[in-house]
């Protein structure tokens, strides 16, 4: 299967849900096959691509049995979950607790939470689609 059948697949399903009568679908239909032999469609395929190229790249470094090229998704991970730990549960707690038992606490550092944040969601959004792909059954 071609990048341009993945790409023109989807655009008749399209035409065929959106127009019912068959004179005007089979004129679309036309006009799409015209735009891909007038070579509109060359950005498209070659980001499609692209995408399909760095896929396979990152399914052949997360199978690496080097650590560092397979574990450090994860790493990064677990540095989010420790940096929210720290800053929605230590910083809070642990000055109140070391007052609580008569000690003395200096300002426990910030950690910036917009960088923090920046880093967790680009993190969660990649895993959120991973997990779409194992729901549709997508290797």
């Amino acid at each position: 299967m071609s990048v341009l059948d993945i790409i023109i697949g989807p655009i008749f399903k399209v035409i065929d849900k959106l127009i019912p009568d068959q004179a005007a679908k089979a004129q679309m239909q036309l006009q799409v096959l015209q735009m891909q032999q007038a070579g509109e469609f060359k950005e498209l395929e070659e980001a499609v691509a692209l995408a399909k190229q760095q896929n396979d790249i990152n399914a052949i470094e997360a199978a690496s049995p080097d650590p560092f090229k397979s574990n450090w998704r994860p790493a990064v991970g677990w540095t989010c979950v420790a940096g929210l730990v720290y800053q929605f549960l230590i910083m809070p707690i642990l000055p109140w607790l070391i007052t609580s038992f008569g000690g003395h606490t200096l300002p426990l550092p910030a950690i910036d939470n917009g960088t923090l944040m920046t880093l967790l969601g680009g993190l969660l959004g990649l895993g959120g689609m991973r997990t779409l792909e194992k729901i549709k059954g997508v290797a």
